[in-house]
């Protein structure tokens, strides 16, 4: 009977270390805009894989809207950062509050379109620059593009850096939009992106700027009149996960994680491309009015752009990064 009790002692304990060593490692990712936007339906493509590719051992939950950090995308870099944010997803624009080098990827017109940029993201000048967050905490795991930004507005159409000129604009806490849009005119405000629909509801704002599926996902058509095609800035998604929470998976779980985050790379750029044409179609059966800038135009932004370049050396506090990127984009 003894002999018995042990056996069924040893059996328990053998299926209760296989449970354990069998339970899969749960991770919640955080994007900061709805359920119905591109950046969750690459998280959604990103946490697929890595499952797959753990065989299991990962599981994925996804947190939009901002949710765990109240929409302040500052404080989710630094809850990230501190490990009460395990995965983030968040633009680079935001992270050049911490690392001001961010700010060279958003500089106006720095690229020509989303190849050159994809291609940039892959060079060893944007490695180097992403793994500066590596201090903060956080480890990069994806470097995925974003459409270019545009702006919406209710007052007119934007053809050209004049028809700026008095327009109330949002933008993001970040000194570099503050600077070009001022200079094209603009009365720039920058506030938490969780308080922007509200605002131009009541008309305390105009508009606002940012890539097409951000006032599609948004429902901005319910709010906003025009959309112009500026394509007046790049940007790129930080793919983060906090470094304890990183170092804490096995080898075989931080391959699958990275395989992952370099693979949807590519696969976000195709859904963008595809997606960018509904996004718009969406706002336009809505009511709103699209037009695009023309060649002649664009450059009259660029010129603005252009007589900001000392003044956004100073807020990327890195000649040779600028100087780099500005060569490998053709801009110098």
């Amino acid at each position: 009977m003894k002999k018995f009790l042990a056996l069924l002692l040893v059996a328990v304990m053998v299926l209760s270390l296989s449970a354990s060593a069998f339970a899969a490692k749960k991770i919640t990712i955080s994007v900061p805009d709805p359920t119905t936007s591109y950046i969750y339906a690459a998280a959604e493509e990103f946490a697929k894989r890595a499952t797959e590719y753990s065989e299991g051992t990962l599981e994925f939950n996804i947190s939009a809207n901002g949710s765990l950090y109240g929409g302040d995308t500052a404080a989710g870099i630094k809850q990230l950062g501190a490990g009460s944010l395990q995965m983030l997803i968040l633009a680079s624009s935001v992270y050049a509050s911490f690392v001001p080098g961010f700010n060279v990827i958003s500089v106006p017109y720095m690229f020509d379109d989303q190849a050159q940029l994809l291609k940039y993201l892959n060079s060893d000048i944007a490695t180097e620059l992403f793994n500066r967050v590596n201090r903060m905490g956080i480890t990069v795991v994806g470097k995925w593009t974003r459409s270019f930004r545009e702006v919406t507005n209710s007052k007119r159409p934007i053809n050209e850096p004049d028809d700026l000129k008095g327009i109330v604009l949002r933008v993001p806490n970040n000194s570099l939009y503050v600077e070009f849009f001022t200079a094209c005119g603009a009365v720039t405000t920058p506030m938490n992106f969780s308080e922007v629909y509200n605002a131009l509801q009541l008309n305390t704002l105009d508009g606002q700027e940012n890539p097409v599926d951000v006032p599609f996902s948004n429902k901005f058509y319910e709010v906003q009149k025009y959309i112009s095609f500026t394509n007046h800035m790049a940007d790129a998604w930080v793919v983060g996960i906090n470094s304890r929470v990183f170092k804490g998976l096995d080898d075989k779980q931080k391959a699958a994680i990275e395989k992952a985050g370099a693979e949807v790379q590519q696969w976000n750029v195709d859904m963008m491309a595809e997606q960018d044409q509904v996004a718009l179609k969406t706002l336009t059966d809505n009511g709103m009015t699209s037009n695009p800038v023309s060649p002649e135009a664009q450059q009259k932004f660029i010129a603005v752009s252009k007589s900001c370049y000392d003044k956004f050396r100073e807020l990327i506090k890195d000649n040779k990064l600028f100087d780099a990127t500005a060569a490998f984009t053709g801009r110098n």
